[in-house]
């Protein structure tokens, strides 16, 4: 039997970013147009490459007892800050009834890179076979996600997703239907990505998609739609959703920032690097039908648009295609442009923004977008943020490498 559909809201978001950790203050920040973009270096003086990054400058450690921080690589620590805080936001604590069979649905694309890059130079360099007996557990995507469980007493389905760029978009989308369909009645969903570390980005570098310093300086450099942009910034950090089921919130008094009320995914199966408009179109509409919503009904879309020369157009046709004659006029804006590509914690981040948004009627922009790309002529949010008083209904795009696309729809409550 099919067990009855219900309705799923957010209602708590937890978040350790370049910005910070308080989500309405870095939503504030993101629609003053305000970036966290700096020009860094990757290693050591002897080691490493000054590049774009967007940080969490903030010492985690200090955040995590020790105990627990001896198992976890950086991406396990972002990801249990950020849920540590969704669940004080929600009230909820270990041991909380409601908490023992809820679900953990993370989204990550490489795990503890900096303890792989620590062994591979060990290995190499110091031509030593002595790895630290904790390596393993340390590196595996999952991590995160098992250690979210065992800090706060999760019974329930812990999964992780890493599918590049729409991991933690999938994960959301997962744990919504997981909701939705009667299995839970709460889950904390979402991303973490920790990747800044020298031989990550040199990886990244060698590929010829990131951003070059833009001569009005490194805030200026990650330009979305733009037709100087050179390239994406990529961005570290972690963000934890909460959702619950109507009859969840409403037994805990629980104040929602948004409603989920659509996910659609799709494969483009045609290249590995290259994105493909009609894949992403599929997902889009997949994502407007599953949420039984006419494209005239959505006022906003966080575009996944990573300011490189070919994904940015491409998405400009996928929206083309799905829209129709509606794509002309809904907002579409890149905050990329502000707090870089997080790659497994994009889908996230770009969720919980989608909300913010909503919730406050209000549009961010797209940082530095001063001369718009002649194939990228919708309407993309200009620099500055807009207010939106009618706005109620809004879109997360996530589209990887891969060619795995992920939309979600949100309401406002």
């Amino acid at each position: 039997m099919i067990p009855q559909q219900r309705r799923v809201f957010i209602t708590a978001v937890g978040a350790v970013l370049p910005f910070g950790r308080e989500p309405e203050e870095m939503f504030d920040r993101i629609y003053q147009g305000e970036s966290a973009i700096r020009w860094g270096r990757t290693g050591t003086e002897d080691f490493g490459s000054d590049v774009l990054l967007a940080r969490v400058e903030r010492d985690v450690d200090k955040l995590i007892p020790p105990r627990q921080r001896v198992l976890m690589a950086r991406v396990s620590k972002l990801a249990m800050i950020a849920a540590q805080d969704a669940l004080q936001r929600a009230g909820l604590d270990r041991g909380d009834p409601c908490l023992r069979e809820a679900g953990v649905y993370m989204g990550c694309g490489l795990g503890g890179t900096e303890v792989i890059q620590d062994g591979f130079r060990k290995y190499y360099v110091k031509k030593s076979r002595r790895m630290r007996p904790t390596s393993v557990p340390l590196i595996m995507v999952n991590a995160p996600a098992s250690h979210i469980t065992m800090a706060f007493d999760i019974q329930g389905p812990a999964t992780s997703y890493s599918v590049a760029c729409s991991s933690s978009a999938v994960s959301i989308g997962e744990a919504f239907r997981a909701i939705r369909d009667g299995y839970l009645g709460l889950a904390l969903a979402g991303g973490t990505e920790a990747m800044l570390n020298d031989g990550v980005v040199a990886s990244w570098e060698r590929l010829g998609v990131l951003a070059t310093l833009h001569p009005d300086g490194d805030k200026a450099s990650c330009r979305p739609f733009d037709e100087a942009r050179s390239g994406m910034v990529l961005g570290e950090g972690a963000v934890v959703l909460l959702l619950e089921s109507e009859e969840s919130m409403a037994a805990r008094g629980s104040t929602p920032v948004a409603e989920i009320i659509g996910f659609g995914t799709s494969s483009d199966a045609k290249a590995l690097t290259e994105p493909n408009a009609d894949g992403q179109a599929r997902a889009i509409t997949a994502a407007l039908m599953d949420a039984d919503v006419s494209p005239d009904e959505i006022g906003y879309i966080n575009a996944h648009a990573t300011a490189t020369v070919t994904g940015d157009p491409v998405e400009i046709q996928a929206i083309k295609q799905a829209f129709g004659a509606h794509a002309s006029r809904v907002a579409i804006s890149s905050t990329k442009s502000m707090h870089g590509h997080l790659i497994g914690a994009a889908g996230a981040v770009e969720t919980a923004i989608t909300a913010l948004s909503l919730s406050r009627r209000r549009i961010p922009p797209t940082a530095n977008l001063t001369n718009p790309d002649p194939m990228c002529d919708l309407d993309c949010v200009p620099v500055r943020g807009r207010p939106a008083p009618d706005l109620d209904v809004a879109m997360s795009n996530s589209f990887a490498f891969g060619g795995s696309n992920a939309t979600l729809v949100l309401k406002r409550v």
